[in-house]
């Protein structure tokens, strides 16, 4: 199957006469990977479901959402790859003119909080419907506790509540909903299938409770305390159910599902995707984010890095689910006989390109550790890095016929790297010498130590060892490439000082005049947002300066951009 069927006549060509599962989405349909709601889609198809898909409906009209009829099953409900509130809105509340999700660019089509614009839709339009709503994505996801909403400063329920919903799939989904589809396919009881949460009118005694909505509302350190506990039961390993009061009713949250094996990831990404928007979408206009995506390929999932502005712990995890080499040579094999296609590969990764087929064996066995971090403030000595299974497999890609270039676009820990002293150089070298454009992303996000404890991230002392280590291979491969750092301003605990000294030390250590600078965004479920509310060092209970004012923040990345003109 190229594409899931969008329209009836599709569906009339697969001789169904209705589905089993209909998404919805907050994106456009693209058939790639890279789309959770194709990815699931198409995992749902594989397992013998029919699934159809509504992208981006039309809010006050029923034809589009009610094309395809009311499904068997259940309806699934994404506001797509980007949270729809940092889709629509800047760091500062400015309204977004474009959107890389939506053809031809004009952010005109995705509402603001999707998810619940969408879950009522249904109930709106499928009126008196049995059917589940299941809501997904990382907007849910996020979500799914009391968290702190930036957009109206305050905390929210539980998305569940809101959005009207029965069940919401937290994390990577496809074995998730492929649980339930099948449970509700039989009618067997699926409140207990992992990576699932829903609202109960009974509390469920075996699982650790959270402190009430309502207690949190009440005190930012009970919400403090919520969060702590939240935050240590997302390893599918050692995470206990949760239970959290919202007036009289229970959210409860079952234990994240568990991770997946080499090859359940290389099965999920063996399945045949068009690489492309849906005809029925691409005759309104090109979709940018198809530039980036269409010929990448997704070595692994996951990140232990924990930055705390970062959401890809709680969502994706913090254990690394790599494929198989084998696997990502096969899809490169077949991007390279796409028809059009011109030999240049435009990623090899993940989250965190150098995390692949790294990881901890002890946190393979026993789960993320209570007590610690795989890197910050040091590496911890559990964790060996060793960069030789990615060279040998950047090497194997170079010599697949018709491939030009194999880039390297996801982020570097560059301290990984530096850490690895039996490969790290030798890696570091291959990415010099044959797979970045012109310029190496990497993302310090400060200079200055204050700020990057709070970030969760190490001091900046490997830096600058990284700096010249870098521009070192280019002299000696006769290169002339560069570094690009990604940077962050009006973090919690920033000051206008600390982004003057960080302009210091760029102009001074790095030499550069940084221009990717992007403003603290709070976005739900990450420590940093917990600090932007609470306004302390959540681990020390330190009293924290905080910039709220949007003017101030703009000054904050303002200070680090400008250009001194000469006179």
């Amino acid at each position: 199957m190229k594409f899931l069927p969008t329209t009836r006549e599709e569906m009339n060509k697969l001789g169904w006469d209705s589905l089993d599962v209909l998404l919805i989405s907050g994106d456009t349909y693209l058939d790639t990977s890279y789309n959770g709601s194709a990815l699931v889609g198409k995992w749902l198809v594989k397992h013998g479901f029919r699934v159809g898909i509504i992208a981006q409906p039309e809010i006050d009209n029923p034809v589009d959402i009610t094309r395809l009829g009311e499904p068997n099953l259940f309806f699934a409900v994404s506001g797509g790859c980007v949270d729809s509130m940092v889709a629509n809105y800047t760091a500062t509340k400015k309204r977004r003119q474009q959107d890389d999700f939506t053809p031809g660019g004009i952010n005109n089509k995705r509402p603001d909080r999707a998810v619940l614009v969408y879950s009522n839709m249904i109930r709106r339009f499928f009126k008196g419907t049995d059917k589940k709503i299941v809501i997904s994505g990382i907007e849910s996801s996020l979500r799914r506790i009391t968290h702190y909403d930036y957009w109206t400063n305050k905390l929210r329920k539980p998305i569940l509540f809101d959005a009207k919903a029965d069940i919401l799939s937290y994390g990577m989904g496809e074995m998730s909903m492929l649980q339930l589809a099948r449970a509700l396919k039989n009618g067997e009881d699926w409140k207990n299938i992992r990576g699932l949460c829903y609202i109960s009118k009974e509390d469920k005694e075996e699982y650790l409770k959270l402190p009430s909505h309502q207690e949190c509302l009440d005190s930012k350190d009970i919400f403090t305390e919520a969060f702590h506990n939240f935050y240590l039961n997302c390893d599918p390993i050692t995470a206990k159910g949760l239970v959290q009061k919202c007036d009289d009713r229970y959210m409860i949250q079952n234990p994240p599902s568990l991770t997946y094996s080499e090859k359940e990831m290389d099965e999920i990404y063996s399945m045949e995707f068009a690489r492309d928007v849906h005809p029925y979408y691409k005759q309104m206009g090109a979709v940018k984010a198809l530039d980036t995506i269409k010929y990448s390929v997704t070595t692994h999932r996951g990140c232990y890095g924990e930055c705390n502005f970062c959401a890809i712990a709680i969502h994706q995890g913090r254990t690394v689910m790599s494929r198989s080499q084998d696997s990502i040579i096969n899809e490169v094999k077949e991007i390279s006989n796409i028809p059009k296609f011109h030999g240049n590969i435009a990623d090899v990764g993940g989250p965190t390109a150098n995390m692949y087929g790294v990881e901890c064996k002890k946190k393979l066995k026993l789960g993320s550790c209570p007590d610690r971090r795989c890197l910050y403030p040091k590496k911890c000595p559990a964790l060996i890095i060793n960069h030789n299974a990615q060279i040998e497999l950047l090497k194997k890609l170079k010599t697949i016929p018709k491939i030009k270039k194999i880039f390297i676009a996801s982020g570097i820990r560059y301290d990984m790297i530096l850490d690895d002293n039996k490969c790290g150089q030798a890696y570091l070298k291959e990415l010099v010498k044959d797979h970045i454009s012109g310029q190496m992303k990497i993302a310090p996000e400060h200079t200055e130590d204050s700020i990057l404890s709070l970030m969760g991230k190490d001091g900046k002392s490997c830096l600058n060892e990284f700096k010249n280590r870098f521009y070192k291979l280019n002299e000696e491969l006769e290169k002339k490439q560069f570094l690009t750092y990604y940077l962050i301003a009006a973090h919690p605990g920033c000051r206008e000082k600390e982004m003057m000294d960080l302009k210091k030390y760029a102009s001074k250590e790095l030499r550069v005049n940084p221009e990717q600078v992007q403003i603290f965004t709070p976005t739900p479920s990450t420590y940093s947002t917990l600090m932007y509310y609470i306004e302390k060092d959540p681990f020390t209970g330190k009293k924290l300066f905080v910039e709220k004012d949007n003017g101030r923040k703009q000054k904050q990345k303002d200070i680090v951009i400008e250009k001194k003109t000469k006179k």
